[in-house]
Order: C-alpha cells, then structure tokens, then sequence
C-alpha cells in the first residue's frame, strides 16, 4: 500500500513538472557552502530502482557520500571509472555496493541485447549485467571494486542486499 497521496493531473510532461518543482525548491533554496568532497568519505554503489531511498535507509544527508546507481547496481567500467574519480579526486575511502530483492535484472537475460539489435539495427556495446542469484552478483561486484587497479582504497569494500518490503540491509561477503 502507498504512502503517497496521488498527484493531480498535469496539462504538461513529467520533466515540466520537475521543473516547476525545481523553481519552487531554488526559491527556497540557500547555498550549503559544501565542497565537493564527500563529508563521510564513502561513495555508494546502488541500483537505480526508484524504491530505494538510499540517504534516509542509510541515515545520510546532503553532502555525506557520493552515490553512484545504475541498472542493478553492478559494477560496470563506468562505474569504477566513477569510484575512482571518487577516491583519486574525492577524498572517499570506503565502498558500501547495494544490490536490492525483487530487481528488475533478475528476470532480464543477456537475450535483452540480441532484441535491442533486432529492433533497432545495431547491438548495444554494453552489458546487460543480469543475473539470477543476487548474493552471487553482490560476490561479484565486490570482487571487481577489491581487484581493480585504479582503486587505492579497497579495504573498505562492504556488499548488501537492501530488502524493499522491509527495509533492512543484509550483508553479503
């Protein structure tokens, strides 16, 4: 059941009513005066999935961590081109990767890439990065962040899968 009163209807699109809601918050708005650099020096690793509400599970806020999502949460060259920006630049020193139940990657297959060519004319030179058993794929993600080179700071790496019926993160090592 949702929290969330139902929103009225709009004349306009979606990205519209962002940005009235963005002109509403600049209204509001007053600089914070933060540097880029993250205050806790963690950068997050998380599926993009939209019930994840990632600063209030992990009782972050504004300016704490970097956070970096994608389809899955996996860890893709894009991501540790990400994380490593993140330490080299950044400051950060510590790797929290959260995958999430009821993923949308779960029921996909690399099949997916193979449709998207038919479809469109061209394969994706990327990866669909699917999966079928989570904690494997959290293994594996943590396997990429403690094995790469570009990372001085791999000793701080922490996996979990965040259950969204419940809220709670379960560590997997």
């Amino acid at each position: 059941m949702s929290t969330t009163a139902p929103r009225p209807e709009s004349t306009g699109s979606v990205t519209d009513e962002l940005v009235t809601a963005n002109q509403e918050y600049a209204r509001k708005f007053t600089d914070p005066g933060m540097d880029a650099r993250p205050v806790r020096r963690v950068a997050v690793v998380a599926c993009m999935d939209a019930r994840l509400d990632l600063h209030a599970a992990l009782g972050l806020r504004l300016g704490d961590c970097h956070t970096i999502r994608n389809a899955g949460g996996v860890i893709t060259d894009d991501t540790i081109r990400s994380l490593t920006i993140s330490q080299r630049a950044l400051g950060t020193r510590s790797v929290v990767l959260i995958h999430h139940t009821g993923c949308g990657l779960l029921d996909l297959t690399e099949d997916f890439r193979h449709e998207l060519e038919l479809e469109v004319g061209q394969r994706p030179s990327w990866a669909v990065e699917s999966f079928k058993d989570i904690d494997q794929d959290v293994r594996q993600s943590l396997a990429r962040v403690r094995t790469s080179p570009f990372l001085p700071h791999r000793d701080d790496v922490r996996g979990f899968v965040f259950d969204v019926t419940t809220g709670l993160l379960r560590e997997v090592g």
